[in-house]
């Protein structure tokens, strides 16, 4: 039955059954019938029109691939140069062990009806492993071995065939079912966006128009295009935000002159989404920008940076005080009625130091290049040109306590919270 059920010859055998005995009301005899065993013609062999949806349904249930109705199917009927039959599901989850190491992605293999191989890898790409089905092909020798496999033209040649319609579907899924195709980014997104940034880079033009966001615009999720489609026509940037959540990235002061603007905002909430977009490095010639990045190249209007001159020496000598935490401290031209923020210098985001940091059997402690911007026009810049001027002691507190909340705005630890905790009592 697994390996043979859909033969085009009929497998019998001889089967024990039980009849009503002629003449009686309830006595019973045994009796032996030859019985079909196989199903003879498989369902990917049939014409789809002679096929329901149920059909395909019940099928996807008979052979455990997954006991909810699928999200999508598709039925491929390919004849050429290599013939073969397809039948392809989107689950509508994620199997419990999807993102572990002991799942085992791949496709059932047959050659004329007989399965070859229950999970046959080289059929799907690592980001696509989350389909389910089975091919069959007439060009498969039934003794074939694994190693062998793994290097057929034809075989490759069905893979990539295979990989180009889960594509199609995806995209066709997106414009025409946005619902349910954001019910499979939130199950499946993440592999694909490991897609974009593994192997260097080599898919990425293949998925870049398949990964969603969350975004500013609506807080929904959105596709680069989308994005795309939505930039003013003076901004420079594809802006995104990293960070645990949507709601915490909404708020963070680092965003006051860029929301100002009315430019839209990516938030990045999977671990792997910065270093995917690292990879992908542009979406139509438009360069992506974190909204922590040392330069915005944005033009504020009241950016509060005439008086910096004026203020060289307090900076100075407030980076002097954090010492090796801040690579610098300076006015700050996006803050609007936040009072500090952290921004970062080179290719290594706050996100990045926080997910790299958090892998096990780092060499070291990773951390980015951090600047400490003040903005010169809060109220709280007040209190540190008097204690600048009239009280070192009380300045160096205060901007310690500063660099703190900058440092839990972001998510990262405080070095020494009990110390934190006596310069806030004192300073209050």
């Amino acid at each position: 039955k697994k390996y043979s059920d859909f033969i085009k010859y009929p497998i019998k055998m001889m089967m024990k059954k039980r009849k009503l005995k002629e003449g009686t009301e309830n006595e019973y005899e045994d009796y032996f019938e030859d019985e079909i065993l196989n199903s003879m013609v498989p369902i990917w062999r049939k014409n789809k029109s002679e096929l329901k949806e149920e059909d395909y349904h019940n099928f996807y249930t008979e052979k455990h691939f997954g006991y909810e109705k699928p999200l999508k199917y598709t039925h491929v009927s390919a004849e050429g140069v290599v013939s073969y039959n397809a039948i392809l599901y989107i689950p509508a989850r994620a199997p419990y062990d999807f993102y572990t190491k002991e799942f085992e992605k791949g496709l059932e293999l047959y050659s004329n009806g007989v399965m070859i191989m229950k999970k046959c890898g080289d059929l799907l790409p690592d980001y696509f492993g989350f389909m389910q089905g089975l091919v069959d092909s007439p060009d498969f020798s039934l003794n074939i071995s694994r190693e062998v496999l793994q290097h057929d033209k034809q075989l490759q040649f069905i893979a990539k065939k295979i990989k180009e319609k889960i594509k199609s579907e995806l995209l066709s899924m997106l414009k025409e079912d946005r619902e349910t195709y954001e019910k499979f980014f939130i199950n499946f997104g993440k592999v694909l966006k490991y897609g974009l940034y593994s192997d260097w880079g080599l898919n990425k033009e293949f998925l870049q128009d398949l990964v969603m966001f969350y975004s500013s615009y609506e807080e929904k999720l959105t596709t680069l295009d989308e994005y795309a489609s939505r930039m003013k026509e003076d901004q420079k940037y594809i802006y995104y935000a990293a960070g645990e959540s949507v709601d915490k990235l909404s708020k963070l002061p680092q965003a006051e002159l860029i929301a100002d603007k009315g430019f839209e905002i990516l938030y990045f909430t999977d671990e792997i989404d910065e270093f995917a977009i690292k990879v992908l490095l542009n979406y139509k010639d438009k360069e992506f920008k974190n909204i922590s990045s040392s330069d915005l190249d944005i033009k504020s209007e009241d950016d509060n940076t005439d008086n910096v001159e004026e203020n060289k020496e307090l900076f100075a000598f407030m980076k002097e005080s954090l010492g090796e935490k801040v690579k610098e401290v300076r006015a700050s031209k996006r803050l609007k009625t936040h009072p500090v923020c952290l921004a970062t210098e080179g290719e290594l985001s706050i996100e990045m130091e926080k997910v790299l940091n958090a892998l096990p059997d780092k060499p070291s402690s990773i951390h980015a290049e951090k600047i400490l911007e003040i903005n010169t026009g809060h109220q709280i810049f007040e209190k540190l040109k008097d204690a600048f001027h009239n009280d070192k002691e009380k300045f160096k507190k205060l901007s310690n306590v500063l660099f703190n909340q900058a440092l839990l705005i972001e998510g990262l630890t405080i070095e020494d919270p009990v110390q934190y905790a006596n310069d806030v009592y004192e300073l209050i």
